[in-house]
């Protein structure tokens, strides 16, 4: 019987260590690296995105990192199927593929395939945003619960991204959001081993705050300046950008948004932690326990 391919999945909550290591293991297998980062793809905000650099880039090659503008739509229901054709056609001269990241639902979509949403009709979308920034979202909530109880009940309502995606798909489709939901699992054709990584809580803080300094140290001031104009593209609505935004708009000194970035940051690390320590079948190692990491991979 022929052995199934492998797709690695190295993952981790943000500044844990990811990039170094997945180096060393793509060297290892002398495969490539797929990103499931869900910012590093745009080419504009490197810095702010922590995206590996064209240093290692020429060590191994890696996909889905810099080839998209901000100007330019994502998704994970994208990443999904780009992530899937890459991998079907490295494992043409490979039985293992790398896949590396810490967006959550890019990695699920990978893992267990996303439903097939319906696009939404411009027209309703920007009627759906002019509204919100008139009124807020208070009046858009009461009608969700309406259209979509059972979305209304589980959605994040202070994330108003959220919220408003679900409230102009029951207005452009006609039917509740969550009835696009099957839950339903897809059959991938490969196996998967998750690996995820992480540190004791004080340590990683202390990378996220020095990585912080780091970054505005190469210069993230000026690149968040230079994508300022375009500040309402949901691309750039991530940390480190947001607290600078508002920084440049005299909301908050420098100073307050550097504090609020390494804040920010250490907040959406114990998020990814939280989410990925529902998931039992990830292998959890800390960085330096390579030896560990090869042995589980038969390396």
């Amino acid at each position: 019987m022929t052995k199934p391919k492998r797709v690695i999945i190295l993952l981790g909550p943000t500044g844990v260590g990811k990039t170094d290591l997945s180096i060393q293991l793509a060297q290892r297998l002398h495969i490539d690296i797929i990103s499931s980062d869900s910012r590093q793809i745009y080419q504009e905000i490197p810095i702010g995105t922590a995206a590996v650099s064209l240093e290692d880039r020429a060590v191994v090659p890696h996909h889905l990192v810099g080839t998209r503008s901000i100007h330019e739509p994502y998704s994970a229901s994208l990443f999904e199927s780009d992530a899937c054709q890459i991998i079907n056609t490295l494992h043409e001269r490979s039985d293992s593929a790398l896949v590396v990241g810490g967006s959550m639902m890019y990695i699920d979509a990978l893992v267990k395939g996303i439903d097939e949403m319906p696009d939404v009709d411009p027209e309703v979308r920007r009627s759906v945003f002019a509204r919100y920034e008139e009124e807020g979202l208070d009046g858009i909530l009461s009608e969700l619960r309406l259209l979509d109880p059972a979305y209304y009940e589980r959605v994040d309502r202070k994330n108003y991204k959220r919220v408003l995606h679900g409230y102009e798909m029951c207005l452009s489709t006609g039917r509740p959001f969550s009835s696009f939901h099957t839950q339903s699992i897809q059959e991938r054709p490969w196996e998967i081993v998750k690996i995820g990584l992480t540190r004791e809580r004080e340590e990683l803080y202390e990378r996220i705050n020095l990585r912080v300094e780091q970054m505005i140290d190469e210069g993230l001031e000026e690149e968040a300046r230079s994508v300022y104009p375009y500040k309402h593209l949901n691309a750039l609505n991530t940390v480190g950008f947001k607290e600078l935004f508002a920084h440049f708009d005299g909301a908050i000194s420098r100073e307050e948004a550097i504090r609020q970035i390494q804040r920010n940051t250490r907040i959406y690390a114990r998020k990814q932690l939280t989410w990925w320590r529902r998931d039992e079948s990830i292998h959890w190692f800390h960085p330096s326990r390579q030896d560990r990491i090869f042995e589980l991979l038969s390396l």
